[in-house]
């Protein structure tokens, strides 16, 4: 098999051909700017209105970003009434209103694209919005399975597309830099990061079979995923939920977060194994159908490993440290960063440095937005734009993400594995039947 770390590698050399602007095509970054259009305007999109609108109002509104927002699209109506409310108090002009993508796709003014769709739309999403010639901003997790994984980024190398991953933190200043004092030694040699979330969801309806809602086109929202009928409570935040089809847990929700930042902070790849304990342990008889509760273990050369402590429904403050964020442990010391600040400590757990960004991003709240996604967003325009380089490019975004989707499948068959950290094959005949999924086949995703 080809040495998929190699091959990732190749990848972000691609990408970072397209990160300075038209370099991947022999441009300077002035004569690129001028293909997104005059006076180096972007014409933007967003596809998909639910909670993470609240992350592109503020840097598409910020008149230095010098972008247009030609559609809202998303396929309930009131959803894209509402968010044409919303950007009516912040914009002189009015978006127009969309159901179908395509539509929006087929819009050869339309520089980029937000997609902030159910998980199972991500990467089927961002693939066709880069076959249309589109830049892309992918919400995490930015793939449903391994499979999708590989593929968005193939695709981002073959449509040579400025893509970027939701992880929001990777532009948060103050993680940059402990993250850069760690690389620099500050706490030795780290070894070991604990990765925590913790909240207190509530009971879930069980599903049950109903009409569907009033203005939801309810084909299109299912798109790539198997077709059924509609149950209650399932087109919104609830098909977190409801099973495979759409989701992929609290892990691909929200674990990529801090998965991330603690890969960053090791400075590792792919896993050389992964062992989960996980079930729902909450609420028993309520409609949530996978775990809502995992320990998970990843093991990496050079004894390296990182540990994922998800709590959905569960919200004891065990490490006292609030309710996300991530733990470095390293020969000299310790630093735990989360959205807001961090916290240097010596080897005998005395604190020598702490920092208080007075960042404004959400933490466990539904939806958020604040400066770090602010900062996330501008910095995908600026490198559209030839100006910067992306914080984190979907190649980057796409490493982190195995963690996620090798967790969900250890728990989903019931047992760790072995991992080729190299291929990021798993060693397990089940669990490389997981490897990808069944589509629609109207829907099915091809590059």
């Amino acid at each position: 098999m080809t040495n998929r770390r190699d091959f990732l590698r190749k990848l972000s050399a691609g990408t970072a051909g397209v990160a300075v602007g038209g370099a991947a095509m022999g441009m300077s970054a002035k004569s690129y700017n001028r293909i997104i259009g005059a006076n180096d305007k972007l014409n933007v999109a967003i596809m998909g209105l639910g909670r993470r609108l609240g992350a592109y109002t503020a840097p598409i509104a910020r008149k230095e970003s010098n972008v247009e927002l030609r559609y809202l699209c998303d396929v309930m109506e009131h959803q894209r009434t509402r968010a044409a409310e919303r950007f009516s108090r912040v914009l002189d002009y009015k978006p127009k209103l969309e159901n179908d993508f395509r539509n929006v796709l087929e819009d050869k003014e339309v520089d980029a694209i937000f997609n902030a769709t159910p998980d199972h739309w991500h990467t089927p999403g961002a693939i066709m919005s880069m076959q249309a010639g589109k830049h892309v901003y992918v919400e995490k997790p930015c793939s449903h399975n391994m499979y999708e994984n590989e593929l968005i980024v193939k695709a981002a190398n073959k449509y040579n597309k400025v893509v970027q991953m939701g992880n929001q933190q990777r532009s948060s200043n103050h993680s940059i830099e402990i993250i850069k004092e760690i690389h620099n030694g500050i706490i030795g040699v780290p070894y070991r990061a604990v990765a925590f979330y913790i909240n207190t969801r509530g009971e879930v309806p069980v599903q049950k079979k109903a009409a569907v809602p009033t203005g939801l086109d309810w084909e299109i929202w299912q798109g790539p995923a198997i077709h059924r009928d509609y149950t209650s409570e399932t087109w919104d935040y609830n098909w977190h939920w409801y099973g495979w089809n759409y989701g992929t847990g609290e892990t691909g929700n929200n674990a990529t977060h801090e998965l991330d930042i603690a890969r960053w902070a090791l400075q590792v790849e792919l896993p050389d194994s992964v062992y989960v304990e996980a079930a729902k342990r909450h609420f028993f008889d309520d409609g949530w159908e996978m775990y809502d509760t995992m320990d998970a273990t990843f093991k990496f050369p050079g004894d390296k490993v990182i540990k994922w402590d998800g709590r959905s429904r569960s919200g004891q403050n065990t490490y006292g440290l609030g309710g996300r964020g991530t733990l470095i442990f390293g020969s000299e010391g310790t630093v735990f960063v989360d959205r807001g600040r961090y916290i240097v400590y010596d080897r005998a757990g005395k604190i020598v440095k702490e920092f208080d960004s007075g960042s404004n991003e959400a933490g466990t709240a539904l939806g958020g937005g604040g400066d770090a996604s602010t900062a996330h967003v501008v910095n995908w325009f600026e490198t559209i734009r030839g100006k910067d380089s992306l914080r984190s490019p979907i190649d980057v975004g796409a490493i982190s993400q195995t963690m996620v989707h090798y967790a969900n499948v250890a728990y989903r068959i019931g047992h760790g594995f072995d991992i080729d950290n190299k291929t990021g094959v798993m060693y397990d005949r089940d669990a490389m039947k997981l490897w990808g999924r069944e589509y629609d086949p109207n829907w099915t995703p091809k590059i």
